[in-house]
């Protein structure tokens, strides 16, 4: 067993775990370590070119980053790895000059796309500096997709939204807005060269149950709802509202609701609390509030009288789990619990609707009527047509979305070039030292417990009064320098070379996670890891092994447990360890195979 080469792209994998852990892999601690320098701007063309969207994501993201961070490993909250991409988007200075050029004589390839949601965007983004001719189509008023019709203002400024995506329109996209595609076949025999299908995840999941039809003008599909308030077509609502559904659509519904006349909002869930999809900080804002969440009630019917929804009934259950972990939702037998209301917002789930594909232009179609698509290269059956965003996979996220939309890019560019779209161009990647004198480093490897810091937000009674006031304030340039200070740099690699190495052990006794060890290598990986100084337990994660040493024994490292704080190469005598930073970029159209 060895060591894996930390030059090998695929040591990002196991170790820079933020930016592995982010769908469009934007390099974390790079750009966080650019806030902290208050080069705002740096830090935001470092996140613009992965993820195109700092300023939405910043405020919107779902963090996938956050769970993996390693501060997370020795405190209870990780790095605000979002909030800190809105500090560098809100301070960020003029970055005309440094967008792409886009070449005025076109290549004489023809792309359309169909939706102008993050993935269409992100397509767009990367092929127009290569000289592709985009026309984008999309029935709302203006670009965003449901960046602009689902995410409600007090949580994404419409100024904010509208700089990101104007940003790429104005490179010279041809936008045919409030124009519904209903036949992809009539899009073909426009003879694009390739088409990309970004149309998003457009139809809510309703509720079948007594009452349905009969109070029809009560109740509503939470995204249509959503959307309907964000093209400001409903302003009001009733004093009492029901939101039916735990995920983040349902948050959403529910605030907006309070902001549009709610007095008591109520939202009502299936499952128990902690199951539910919501992320932890949606359900937070929401429960501040005022909002109660309900959990473990199964909706049975709607109540009229006279014609009018007054209430709804429920039954309680309790969640019951079997050998595997698969939940049953039981009742407890008890009576009906009656919820009085006056309109009820159903957000249970969104699904895929495509009546306007036809069947019988080469687009095979799969399970839950969705079509084929090939997760890598994201071309469906029809090789000229390619899909990616919730339209895709099915619903997910922004971040998720843009990362689709790199990679189609990339397949369009190279079909529309003849080329095979399975020969995927390789990542960028780089290793450099850090050092930069005998105990002199380029960043900050200081080990100190922080905890996190609040984000403050506006007052509540006056969010509440305004459904376009932002809640969330963001980062002071000093909060945001102490908030950045967490991070703790695991693109800085710990690299060993063997043959300086005189096993003193130093960087052993200095290790504060005592996670290095000096001990005979066991060709039996679970031995190993318990003879070392601290058995590594977690072996989801490698450990990491080098050659023999003059004794005959090896260092070895517990990925697991190091903080990449730099204290074993700063103590090392003979500079057997060395700190470098690992620098990763994900390829994108045009770069070459």
């Amino acid at each position: 067993m060895q060591v894996t080469d930390v030059r090998d792209a695929e040591y990002f994998h196991k170790v820079v775990d933020c930016q592995y852990a982010c769908p469009a892999h934007t390099p974390v601690p790079e750009y966080i370590r650019l806030i902290a320098a208050q080069r705002y701007t740096d830090a935001y063309m470092i996140n613009w070119e992965s993820n195109v969207f700092p300023g939405v994501l910043g405020r919107t993201c779902d963090r996938p980053c956050e769970p993996a961070c390693r501060r997370g490993r020795v405190e209870d909250e990780p790095v605000a790895i979002c909030r800190l991409k809105r500090v560098a988007a809100d301070n960020k200075g003029d970055i005309s000059a440094l967008m792409p050029i886009i070449p005025k004589k076109k290549n004489g390839k023809r792309i359309a796309m169909i939706g102008a949601g993050p993935a269409s965007l992100t397509v767009a983004r990367d092929l127009m500096p290569l000289g592709y001719s985009v026309d984008l189509y999309d029935d709302q008023r203006a670009g965003g997709g449901f960046m602009r019709s689902q995410i409600p203002a007090f949580r994404l400024p419409e100024e904010v939204l509208n700089e990101e995506v104007d940003r790429i329109l104005d490179m010279g996209v041809l936008t045919h807005f409030n124009h519904y595609i209903d036949s992809l076949k009539s899009l073909l025999d426009k003879d694009y060269d390739a088409i990309f299908v970004g149309s998003g995840a457009p139809r809510g999941r309703d509720l079948e149950i007594p009452g349905r039809k009969e109070a029809e003008a009560n109740i509503h599909i939470g995204i249509d709802w959503l959307s309907s308030v964000a093209f400001e077509h409903i302003d009001t609502i009733g004093k009492r509202v029901i939101v039916l559904g735990g995920g983040n659509t349902a948050m959403d519904c529910c605030r907006t609701a309070r902001r549009l006349g709610g007095d008591e909002v109520k939202v009502v869930v299936r499952s128990p609390f902690a199951e539910m999809k919501a992320s932890p900080w949606e359900k937070e804002d929401a429960q501040h509030e005022g909002i109660p969440i309900l959990d473990n009630h199964v909706p049975k019917e709607f109540i009229l009288e006279e014609g009018r929804l007054v209430a709804m009934a429920f039954d309680k259950v309790t969640a019951v789990y079997d050998a595997k972990g698969k939940r049953s939702l039981v009742s407890t037998g008890e009576e009906s619990v009656v919820i009085p209301c006056d309109d009820v917002l159903i957000a249970i789930g969104q699904e895929n609707s495509f009546p306007w594909i036809e069947r019988n232009i080469d687009i095979e179609f799969g399970k839950w009527d969705m079509p084929v698509v090939d997760e890598t290269t994201f071309q469906s059956s029809n090789p000229k047509v390619f899909f990616g965003g919730d339209a895709a996979f099915g619903p997910q996220n922004v971040i998720t979305a843009v990362a689709h939309g790199h990679q189609a890019a990339i397949s369009i560019d190279l079909f529309c070039q003849g080329e095979s779209v399975a020969k995927r161009p390789p990542p960028g990647v780089t290793l450099v030292s850090q050092k930069m004198g005998i105990h002199e480093w380029s960043y900050d490897s200081e080990v100190a417990t922080d905890v996190r810091y609040h984000v403050p937000q506006a007052e509540l009674e006056k969010s509440l009064g305004n459904r376009k006031l932002e809640v969330e304030l963001g980062f002071d340039a000093a909060t945001a320098f102490h908030e950045a200070q967490r991070c703790l740099n695991c693109d800085a690699q710990t690299v060993f070379t063997e043959k300086l190495c005189i096993e003193c052990d130093a960087c052993v006794d200095i290790c504060p996670t005592d996670c290095l060890s000096i001990v005979v290598n066991d060709v039996d990986e679970a031995e190993l890891r318990q003879k070392l100084k601290m058995p590594a337990k977690n072996t989801e994660q490698a450990i990491y092994v080098s050659a023999d040493l003059a004794t005959g024994r090896a260092m070895i490292k517990d990925e697991d447990m190091c903080l990449h704080c730099g204290l074993c190469a700063e103590r090392c005598p003979t500079a057997a360890w060395d700190m470098q930073k690992f620098y990763y970029t994900v390829s994108k159209a045009g770069q070459g195979v």
